[in-house]
This record gives C-alpha cells, structure tokens and sequence, in this order.
C-alpha cells in the first residue's frame, strides 16, 4: 500500500530539501556550460584553467532553482528537481495501474537520485519482481566524437569533474536510503558498450540523461525496443541540452515514432509507447 508521506520525504531527501542551511543560505554551483553567451566565453575559459588546479568559477544558487532542477547542487543527491521526480512517479504509477510489464532503468545517473527514487517506488508498492537498472560509466562523459556524430561537436561536458561520481558513491548513496539489494544492477561503462548486452528482457521506464547526442542515441537504439507498449521513456535534457533533442528528433523520425511529446517542466519530457 502506497505512503505517500515516505515518498515525500525521500524527494526531500533527495533534494536536500529537508537541509536548513541550504533553505537559509544557499549554495554555490558550477558554472553551466549551456549558456553559450559570448559575454561567458571568457570567463569558461578560465573556468577550464582553474579546473587543473580543482577549483571552479561559480555562481549562487537558491531553492528556487533546486525544485525545478536547474543547478548542480554541492549535497543533494539528485539535479533534477520536483516536477521531473513526480514524472518518475506518474510514470511508475500508470505502469502499475495497467500491469505494464518490464524494469526501470536510467542512463545517465550522476549521484543515483532517481534510480534510488525508483527503487524507493518499487519497496513502497511492495513489487520485488522488478529490477532497478543503473547505467553510467562512472568516470564522467566521453569525449565528443564530431566525426561520428556532429551535433557533439564543442560539447564540454566530458572537462567537468562534478559529473564523475564513481560507482562506490553511487552504492554508498543507496545504502544511505537503505534501498540497495539484489534487484539494483548497476551497468558501469560506456554505454555503447554496456548497454547492447545488457540482460534486460523488457522494460516499463525509460530515463535517458545522457547530456549528448552520443550517449543519448545509445540508450534510443539499444532499449527503445524493450519498452512493453503502455511504457514511457523520460527524456531529461531535451530543453536543456540542443544535441540532446536533436538525437530524439533523428530516432524519432527513422522509426516512424509518433506518440506525443509531453512536457515536464523547462527541459524534462516524456512519451508513452503506443
């Protein structure tokens, strides 16, 4: 039977919304490499010459940005806001409701909030049967290939250290909500390589946060297929990130996809597999 009150306070958790000081202060936060303003250029430059040395150019943040995910917050263990973790529940909630068969996975899990959301669903509804899939190389974003793929051209991502969360965090982060058992697999590599034979036989959630053209093609081409109809696949960078859409749009059209596009809040959205 569902607690709606644990599973508020897990997003709180999550969040770091339940930290005083952070509701009082703050916090400071990385530069974001998606405000390609000229006026910025500089300033990333010496953003990219401090990190040798491990520091960052920052800039402050408050709650306000933290509930719509637009920060990279220092504590919380998820970036992804409010409304992007009560999709993840909607989703979950209508996959239940209608017996849609298959495992939850994301691609992309950074300190593993919304995998350990997922999983803290799951023991909710008291559903053992389904796994929890935690795909990420665990060492950041790979280096832009623009030969293969031109939309990645320029991209940074793979220079920010704070992307690199190793997998031991990402367990301990588990553990933390005492969520972590047999039915968390975690697939740690690139996921050109894991994810092709990765032992998934079907799926009812999709999360794709991959923050490049690359990386979110590979999650489209080797799970979309897995997806039992009546499923939905979440794809978190679509406003955030252009080369992101523009993989979405490319996978899309060569498979002839065309279940409606739905908004989760300034760059999240999601569709539901007819």
């Amino acid at each position: 039977m569902s607690n709606p009150v644990y599973i508020d306070h897990i997003k709180k958790q999550l969040l770091d919304a339940v930290n005083p000081e952070l509701l009082e202060h703050g916090e400071y936060i990385p530069l974001d490499d998606n405000n390609y303003s000229w006026k910025l250029a500089m300033v990333r430059k010496l953003d990219l010459f401090l990190r040798k040395w491990h520091l960052a150019i920052c800039k402050f943040n408050n709650t306000d940005t933290r509930e719509i995910g637009k920060d990279w917050p220092s504590y919380a263990d998820t970036m992804i806001g409010r409304k992007r973790l009560d999709n993840i529940q909607f989703c979950f909630e209508e996959v239940v409701k209608n017996n849609v068969p298959g495992d939850l996975i994301e691609t992309g899990v950074w300190r593993g909030g919304a995998t350990i959301f997922m999983k803290a669903l799951l023991i909710d509804a008291g559903i053992t049967d389904r796994n929890v899939w935690v795909a990420d190389s665990f060492q950041g974003l790979p280096k832009p290939n623009p030969d293969k793929y031109a939309a990645d051209k320029g991209d940074l991502h793979d220079t920010k250290e704070e992307l690199a969360i190793p997998l031991e965090v990402v367990q301990n982060n588990f553990r933390k909500y005492n969520l972590l058992d047999d039915n968390v697999k975690f697939l740690r590599g690139w996921f050109k390589d894991t994810l092709p034979v990765a032992p998934i036989e079907k799926l009812s959630i999709i999360r794709l946060d991959g923050d490049m053209y690359e990386s979110t093609m590979d999650g489209l081409v080797n799970l979309y297929h897995k997806l039992s109809k009546g499923g939905f696949i979440i794809i978190d960078d679509w406003g955030a990130v252009k080369a992101c859409k523009q993989a979405v749009l490319d996978f899309r059209k060569e498979h002839n996809i065309t279940d409606e596009i739905k908004t989760i809040d300034w760059t999240g959205v999601y569709w539901q597999k007819s």
